[in-house]
C-alpha cells in the first residue's frame, strides 16, 4: 500500500509494477489509460455501470456499479493501490470516503473545481490568468444585471453538469431569453461573454506532484459542440507557445497535479490567450499523442500518480491530424481503412454506433497538414461535418 499524506492531493511513494491502479469510469480515456498501464506492466481495475465497457475489455476486473455507488467504489478501493478517473461527473464525496484506503493522488479538490464552473473561473482568474467575462447568475433578476453588463450576445451554463454543449442557452438578443428557465427551476449558472477568438486551442501538462511537462499546443475544430478534429502544431508562434505552457504549469501547480489535466483555451483575434475550460484528466484532443510523441498524454497521466519521474514529451513527426469518428462515421471509415494504410486506427469497442457518440478515432501523422486534411475530407466519411475549420 502506497503511503499517504495528509494533504488533499494523496502523495505516492513510486509505485512498483504489478500495483493495482482502480479507475473510476470505463469509457474509452480509462480504455487508454488502461492499456498505457498495462504496458507498463501495472494491474487495473475499473468500474463502471455498463458490463462489458470500454475500459474492462483491456483490463484485469470490473466492479459493475454506478460511479456513486459506495459500497462498489469500497470494493475498487480495497482491491487497489492507486484509485484514478477518466471523467470528471465522479462522486467526490464518495472518493473522499475512501481515502484512509486507497492513494487518490489527483486528490478531490481538482475534481470540485473542474465540476462547478462558478469555481472553476474562479480558480483560474485567481491564478492570475484571463478567462472570457462572466458572472453567476441563479434567476432571471441577475441574469438580466449580468447582461447589463456582460452584454450580448452571450451563453448561459449550467454551473454543474453538462458537455458537448448540453446545458448551455445562446442569447443572441432579449429574444432569446424565452429559451431560459423558469425561475422556480433555475439552476446555479453562469452567464459567459463571447469571445472574438481566431480559433480553439488546447494544451495538455502532467505532473506527479511536483515535477510540470507539457505536451505541444493543438488547434481544435469543433462542429455541433462536439470535437471534430485536432491538428499538431497549432499555427502560433514561440511566444505565442511559451504563454500557454507558461499558464497551464501555473494551473498545474495549483493543483500539485498529479496526472494529465487539459486546458482548453481560445486563441483571440488580437493575439491574446484565455483559459475557457479545465478537464482533470486526458482530453480528446490529446489523443494525437499516443502516434505523434515519445510519451503520449496516458503514459504521462499514469507516471504522474504513480509517482514515478516525467520526461518532457517530444514530437516525433513534424505534424499530426486528429480526427473523431462518430457514432455516423463508424461504417464510412471502417470500408475506407483498406484504402488508408496512413491512418491510425483506434476504435473504442463500444456495442452501439449512436448518432453524434465517439466511437474511435483515427490519426495521421504528416509534414503537410493542408493536403492531410484535404485528404481526409476527400474520403466523404465526414460529409456531415459542416465546420472543417
Amino acid at each position: 500500500m502506497p503511503s499517504l499524506s495528509e494533504e488533499t492531493n494523496g502523495a505516492v511513494d513510486m509505485l512498483a509494477p504489478g500495483a493495482t491502479i482502480g479507475i473510476v469510469g470505463g469509457g474509452q480515456l480509462g480504455r487508454m489509460m488502461a492499456l498505457a498501464a498495462k504496458y507498463m506492466g501495472f494491474r487495473v481495475g475499473t468500474l463502471d455501470p455498463t458490463e462489458d465497457c470500454p475500459t474492462a475489455q483491456v483490463a484485469d476486473f470490473q466492479i459493475v456499479a454506478d460511479y456513486d455507488d459506495t459500497a462498489a467504489i469500497r470494493e475498487l478501493a480495497d482491491r487497489s493501490d492507486v484509485l484514478t478517473y477518466e471523467f470528471e461527473n465522479v462522486d467526490a464525496d464518495a472518493l473522499d470516503a475512501v481515502r484512509d484506503r486507497v492513494a487518490i493522488p489527483q486528490g478531490t479538490d481538482l475534481l470540485r473545481v473542474t465540476q462547478n464552473r462558478i469555481a472553476e473561473k474562479t480558480f483560474i482568474n485567481d491564478h492570475g490568468i484571463a478567462t472570457a467575462p462572466w458572472a453567476p447568475v441563479r434567476n432571471h433578476a441577475e441574469l438580466l444585471a449580468a447582461l447589463d453588463e456582460i452584454g450580448y450576445p452571450a451563453v448561459l451554463k449550467t454551473a454543474e453538469g453538462g458537455y458537448d454543449g448540453h446545458g448551455q442557452i445562446v442569447l443572441t438578443s432579449a429574444d432569446d431569453l424565452e429559451q431560459v428557465w423558469p425561475d422556480d427551476a433555475f439552476p446555479t449558472a453562469i452567464l459567459e461573454g463571447f469571445v472574438d477568438f481566431a480559433y480553439e486551442a488546447s494544451i495538455l501538462v502532467s505532473g506527479n506532484g511536483g515535477d510540470y511537462v507539457t505536451f505541444p499546443v493543438v488547434r481544435n475544430i469543433h462542429c455541433d459542440n462536439i470535437l471534430h478534429k485536432t491538428i499538431m502544431p497549432a499555427p502560433m508562434d514561440g511566444a505565442m507557445q511559451q504563454e500557454a505552457r507558461a499558464l497551464a504549469v501555473e494551473l498545474a501547480k495549483g493543483f500539485e497535479l498529479a496526472g494529465t489535466l487539459a486546458i482548453e483555451l481560445f486563441v483571440c483575434a488580437d493575439g491574446t490567450l484565455i483559459v475557457n475550460e479545465l478537464a482533470p484528466r486526458p482530453h480528446n484532443s490529446g489523443h494525437y499523442t499516443i502516434e505523434a510523441c515519445d510519451f503520449d498524454q496516458y503514459d504521462l497521466h499514469v507516471r504522474g500518480i504513480c509517482g514515478w519521474p516525467l520526461a518532457q514529451p517530444q514530437q516525433l513527426t513534424p505534424a499530426a491530424v486528429m480526427v473523431n469518428v462518430l457514432g455516423q462515421h463508424v461504417e464510412p471509415t471502417r470500408a475506407a481503412i483498406a484504402d488508408h494504410p496512413e491512418w491510425h486506427v483506434h476504435d473504442y469497442g463500444k456495442a452501439e454506433a449512436k448518432h453524434n457518440r465517439k466511437m474511435g478515432h483515427i490519426t495521421v501523422l504528416t509534414d503537410d497538414v493542408e493536403r492531410t486534411v484535404a485528404g481526409l475530407d476527400a474520403t466523404g466519411c465526414w460529409a456531415d461535418i459542416t465546420d472543417r475549420g
